[in-house]
């Protein structure tokens, strides 16, 4: 089995992408009640500071600066992919997706999401730009709207509010690795 070596810095600001295991299924948007409940009984639980957040249909970005005592964004993540895999599945009223494998069925998984997630540690205020450029851009960069501010699941509408985000950006040329699905 291949052993992740993960970046551990408390204090630190990551820039991640979380994806769903079904390629160009809508369901982190169709679901989104669901994601932003799991995501605040999460947060409430484990704060972190939210830099940047942008929900696609089948993936997401986010940008979480840790306490200055803690680094673990993996449990995090772990508590908010399964509180959202039980609402969802809650709502289907199923135990695992119709798609599911028979592989993922005998490991007990429930296949909602890709089993991990990319994540990049910030290295400096310019890749915190470049990062936070990105997850508002990213709905623009998948064809989803014309303008940023017209996607209503992004952190870019607290940004507009707060004078730090353009309400006409269309799209920037952002360069780098997003860890992006392919």
């Amino acid at each position: 089995m291949t052993s992740y070596r993960r970046i551990k810095r408390p204090g630190r600001t990551y820039f991640f992408t979380v994806a769903l295991a079904a390629r160009g299924s809508n369901n982190l948007v169709a679901h989104v009640d669901a994601l932003r409940r799991a995501y605040a009984v999460t947060r409430a639980e484990r704060p972190f500071r939210c830099d940047a957040f942008v929900v696609l249909p089948d993936h997401l970005h986010a940008m979480w600066t840790m306490p200055q005592d803690d680094w673990d964004y993996s449990t995090r993540w772990r508590l908010l992919k399964t509180r959202f895999t039980r609402s969802v599945l809650a709502t289907m009223g199923a135990e695992h997706p119709p798609y599911l494998s028979a592989s993922k069925r005998r490991k007990v998984e429930r296949g909602i999401w890709q089993r991990r997630f990319w994540e990049h540690c910030i290295r400096d205020e310019r890749d915190f730009e470049t990062h936070l450029e990105y997850c508002w851009q990213n709905p623009v960069r998948h064809g989803l709207v014309a303008r940023a501010a017209e996607w209503p699941y992004s952190s870019i509408h607290r940004d507009i509010r707060r004078g730090r985000a353009d309400p006409e950006l269309t799209h920037l040329q952002v360069e780098g690795e997003f860890g992006e699905p392919k």
